[in-house]
């Protein structure tokens, strides 16, 4: 996911310490609503190296707080020392940590420890932020954006957990909604020299600029994303077994990984269903793939005779959304992946740029410049946001990065070609 350090605060919020506390109390509520149907046993475990129990998630979130924002302020002592070990993540500059791989052999602290914690520190900051100075308040806007990362990746996480589950149980709810679809076509672009990257004008992970110009020829971008019917029929084509259509590297992981469709499908009598949130459901044919890595978006736009948009291509494009529309995650919960007319929202996108830093990028100072830079290697860029994406957390200069054969997150694709 992207960066935890912050180029900018928002103004409306480092001018007042009201709406940073609403902010930050409604964050940190949403992730204990989202746990409320887990047991104590589902929010343990770990389903693969990538992913990280719900309660880690929970925990790290609030790890965050006490590390960055309430240490040395007043007289606030940690809740529990020990924890640090146990929640850091990445960060070097604060010791060591718990290997990735080994968080789901954290039976101990239970799953109500860590909420009692966390409601320790909701009330450490909610007392201590008069206390707080500027740059301190900076970090509380920062622990808030990073927490809705954390949402996201709790969704994702649980997901692929239960998906694992022979039992496939629903997380939950099914909700259904009316929302408007796109009419397939292609909107033209003209190109030229265009400015993409975070301007400095409120909220922005330190990766989103600096604001620079590129250069862009004339291009279309898809009105749809790519439909699970439009994958149907890449398979039906033997898509996944024509080496010609994947790269190298592609090609090799689908042998190896034995990958015949995206993650979840399944065929059920002449058609597909998937596993989601709500448990496994027939395949809605309009819906937007998901759960596909770069290397098949990749072979699907070769195959469709497209490729993938460059993310100054998809931001050019974005210029004037609303990044807040289209279906993300919201208080009445989680939703699987729809169609909507909107550019964000229902999955992330691949695009076809690697995930590197702009030109004059500097690192973030402290420790939370870590998380960021070191991961600029081998990582491709999406953009939009996912149906599990807290609403108001992206913008059209957001940029999400991911391995190439990593597809456990909602991951999707709209196709680019250039102008005829």
């Amino acid at each position: 996911m992207a960066s935890n350090a912050p180029r900018t605060a928002d103004p409306a919020i480092g001018e007042s310490k009201d709406a940073l506390l609403r902010l930050f109390h409604d964050v940190r509520g949403l992730s204990v609503a989202l746990v409320a149907p887990l047991s104590d046993a589902d929010a343990s475990a770990q389903s693969m190296p990538d992913a990280s129990p719900a309660k880690w998630h929970l925990a790290h979130t609030t790890w965050f707080l006490e590390a960055f924002v309430l240490e040395g302020i007043g007289h606030y002592q940690p809740f529990d020392a020990r924890y640090a070990f146990l929640f850091n993540s990445y960060y070097e500059a604060k010791g060591a940590r718990l290997a990735r791989d080994a968080r789901g052999l954290l039976t101990r602290p239970a799953l109500g420890a860590i909420l009692e914690w966390r409601a320790h520190v909701d009330a450490a900051v909610a007392r201590l932020i008069d206390d707080l100075p500027a740059d301190r308040r900076v970090l509380v806007e920062l622990g808030c954006h990073h927490e809705m990362q954390h949402q996201e990746l709790l969704i994702t996480d649980m997901l692929d957990l239960l998906g694992r589950n022979p039992l496939e149980p629903a997380l939950y709810p099914v909700r259904t909604g009316s929302r408007p679809r796109s009419t397939p076509g292609w909107t033209a672009h003209a190109g030229g020299i265009v400015r993409i990257g975070h301007d400095g004008d409120g909220f922005a992970f330190d990766c989103e600029g600096p604001a620079h110009d590129v250069l862009l020829r004339p291009f279309n971008l898809s009105d749809t994303l790519v439909s699970n019917a439009d994958w149907a029929d890449f398979i039906a084509d033997n898509g996944y077994a024509k080496a010609g259509l994947w790269l190298s590297d592609g090609w090799a992981w689908r042998q190896r990984e034995g990958i015949e469709a995206p993650a979840h499908w399944q065929p059920e009598d002449g058609w597909w269903s998937s596993f989601g949130l709500s448990g496994r459901q027939p395949l809605d044919p309009q819906a937007p793939v998901t759960h596909i890595s770069y290397y098949e978006a990749d072979a699907y736009a070769s195959w469709a005779g497209a490729r993938l948009p460059t993310e100054a291509e998809w931001e050019a494009a974005a210029a004037g959304h609303d990044a807040s529309a289209g279906n993300q995650l919201d208080r009445a919960g989680p939703v699987a992946p729809l169609g909507s007319a909107s550019l964000f929202g229902d999955c992330w996108q691949w695009t076809a740029s690697a995930y590197l830093p702009y030109p004059g990028f500097r690192i973030a100072e402290g420790a939370v410049g870590e998380f960021n830079f070191k991961f600029m290697s081998g990582q491709m860029v999406l953009r939009g946001a996912s149906c599990a994406t807290p609403r108001g957390s992206a913008r059209a200069t957001t940029r999400n990065f991911f391995y190439p054969h990593q597809r456990w997150q909602f991951t999707g694709l709209r196709l680019a070609r250039d102008d005829a």
